[in-house]
C-alpha cells in the first residue's frame, strides 16, 4: 500500500508540477509584455508604429491566453479520467467481450484519443473563427474548416491504428525483444512520414501548383545551385485559402523534396527577402540539421523504449490506478501520461538545441548570398505581418522559442553582416 501511495504521489506532483509551471510562465511572459510592449524598439521604428505595436500585444495576449485555457482544460480532464477510476471500468468491460488482444487494445487506447479529440474542437473553433479572424489572420471557410477537421480525424485514426496495432503485435509475438523492433517501427515510420508527407497527406489539404513567377524560379535555381542543394520541385501552395500567415520550407526526402513557398509570402514579400528566407532553410541543409535531430530524436526513443518495456510488467504500477493486472494497452497509455508531464521539464533542452540550429542557418545566409539585409528586412516585415510578440520573457523563451526571439536574432544579425 506504502508503495502504491508513492507512485501515485510522485505522479500527482510530476503532473501538478508540469501543469502550474505551464501556468506560472504564461503569466510571466504576458506581464513582461505588458510592461515592456508599449514603445516600438528602436529596430522597428519607421517600420511598425504604436497601433501596429499595440495589435502585436493584444493578439500575443488572446492567443497565449487561450492556449493556456486549453492546456489546462486538457490537464484537468486528463487528471479527472486517470483518477477518477473510468479506465480501469472501460478496460474491463472491453475485456468482457473477449475480443482478440490486439483489437481490446486498440479500442482502450481509442477511448482517451476521442475524448482528446473533442475536446481540441471547441478552441481551434474559437482560435480560427474569433481569435484569427479579429486580427485578420483567418480565411477558413467552416465549411473548409470542416472538411480539415474529417480528413485529419481520418488520417490520425488509419495511422494510429496502424502503427499502435503493429506496436501491440510487437509485444503480444515478441513479449522480450518487442521494444527494439518497436523503436526500429518508429524509426521507418519517421522516415517514411518525412519521404511521404509531401506527395501523399500535404495534397490532401492543399493545391501545390509549379512556381509562376519564372524571374524568381530562376533566381532561387541560381541560389540553390551554390550550394549543390537539390530539390525536385519548386512549388507555390495557396495557403491564402485558410490565413493570411506566411511560410517557405523544405520537405521530403530523396525523390520526394521540393521548396513550398507560401501564395502569401509570395505576395508580401520581395524577391530579395525570399531569397534569403530559402538561403536560411539551405543553412539548415548544408548543416545537417534534421539529420542531427533524427539522430538525437531517435536515441532518445531508444532509451524510452527501453525504459518502457521495463515498466511494462511493473505491477505496481497498474494496481496503483486501478487495473487488477497489467496489460500492453494500459501499459501504454500510463507511460504515455506520465511522459507527457515529463515533457515541460525537457523542453528547454530541445528549444536550446533547435536554437543553435537557427542561428547557425542564419549565419549561413551571408555565406550564401553575401549579405544578411534582406533576412533582417524579412524578418521585420514577419514580425509586422504575423504580429509577433517583440517582448517575450527570457525566462519563457528559454523554455518554448525554437528560434531566438525576434529582436535578439536580428542583432545577431547584424553582427555577422
Amino acid at each position: 500500500m506504502i508503495q502504491y501511495n508513492y507512485i501515485l504521489l510522485s505522479f500527482l506532483v510530476l503532473f501538478c508540477a508540469g501543469t502550474l509551471g505551464r501556468l506560472i510562465l504564461t503569466k510571466l511572459n504576458l506581464r513582461h509584455l505588458r510592461r515592456n510592449g508599449h514603445a516600438v524598439p528602436d529596430e522597428l521604428k519607421g517600420f511598425i508604429d504604436e497601433a501596429t505595436l499595440s495589435r502585436m500585444t493584444h493578439y500575443t495576449e488572446d492567443s497565449s491566453r487561450l492556449t493556456l485555457r486549453e492546456a489546462l482544460t486538457g490537464d484537468a480532464v486528463t487528471l479527472a479520467v486517470v483518477l477518477s477510476g473510468v479506465l480501469p471500468w472501460y478496460a474491463g468491460i472491453l475485456d468482457s467481450l473477449h475480443l482478440h488482444v490486439i483489437v481490446t487494445g486498440l479500442l482502450f487506447l481509442a477511448g482517451p484519443a476521442a475524448i482528446g479529440a473533442v475536446l481540441e474542437i471547441p478552441f481551434d473553433l474559437f482560435r480560427t473563427f474569433v481569435i484569427e479572424k479579429r486580427y485578420g489572420f483567418s480565411t477558413i471557410t467552416l465549411k473548409l474548416w470542416i472538411l480539415d477537421l474529417i480528413k485529419g480525424l481520418a488520417i490520425s485514426v488509419i495511422v494510429g491504428t496502424l502503427v499502435v496495432g503493429a506496436l501491440l503485435g510487437l509485444m503480444y509475438h515478441a513479449p522480450t525483444a518487442w521494444w527494439i523492433w518497436g523503436w526500429l517501427l518508429f524509426a521507418l515510420f519517421q522516415l517514411f512520414v518525412l519521404w511521404l508527407y509531401p506527395v501523399l497527406v500535404a495534397p490532401l489539404f492543399n493545391t501545390y501548383e509549379p512556381l509562376k513567377d519564372e524571374e524568381l524560379r530562376r533566381k532561387i535555381l541560381a541560389l540553390i545551385g551554390k550550394s549543390d542543394f537539390r530539390a525536385r520541385e519548386i512549388v507555390q501552395v495557396d495557403a491564402a485559402r485558410r490565413s493570411t500567415h506566411s511560410n517557405a520550407y523544405f520537405t521530403g526526402l530523396g525523390r520526394t523534396r521540393r521548396i513550398v513557398l507560401y501564395d502569401t509570402l509570395l505576395s508580401s514579400h520581395p524577391h530579395d527577402e525570399i531569397l534569403s528566407i530559402l538561403a536560411h532553410e539551405i543553412g539548415h541543409w548544408k548543416k545537417k540539421h534534421l539529420l542531427r535531430q533524427l539522430f538525437i530524436l531517435e536515441s532518445i526513443s531508444l532509451a524510452a523504449f527501453y525504459v518502457f518495456s521495463r515498466l511494462l510488467n511493473w505491477h505496481a504500477l497498474y494496481l496503483t490506478f486501478g487495473f487488477s493486472s497489467p496489460s500492453h494497452h494500459a501499459g501504454i497509455l500510463l507511460v504515455s501520461i506520465f511522459a507527457g508531464a515529463l515533457f515541460l521539464f525537457f523542453k528547454p533542452i530541445a528549444s536550446f538545441i533547435a536554437r543553435i540550429y537557427e542561428k547557425e542557418a542564419d549565419r549561413y545566409v551571408l555565406t550564401l548570398t553575401g549579405t544578411t539585409r534582406p533576412l533582417i528586412e524579412a524578418l521585420k516585415r514577419l514580425a509586422k505581418n504575423n504580429l509577433t510578440n517583440l517582448f517575450p520573457h527570457p525566462l519563457y523563451a528559454w523554455f518554448f522559442y525554437s528560434h531566438p526571439p525576434i529582436l535578439r536574432r536580428i542583432a545577431l544579425l547584424r553582427e555577422v553582416r
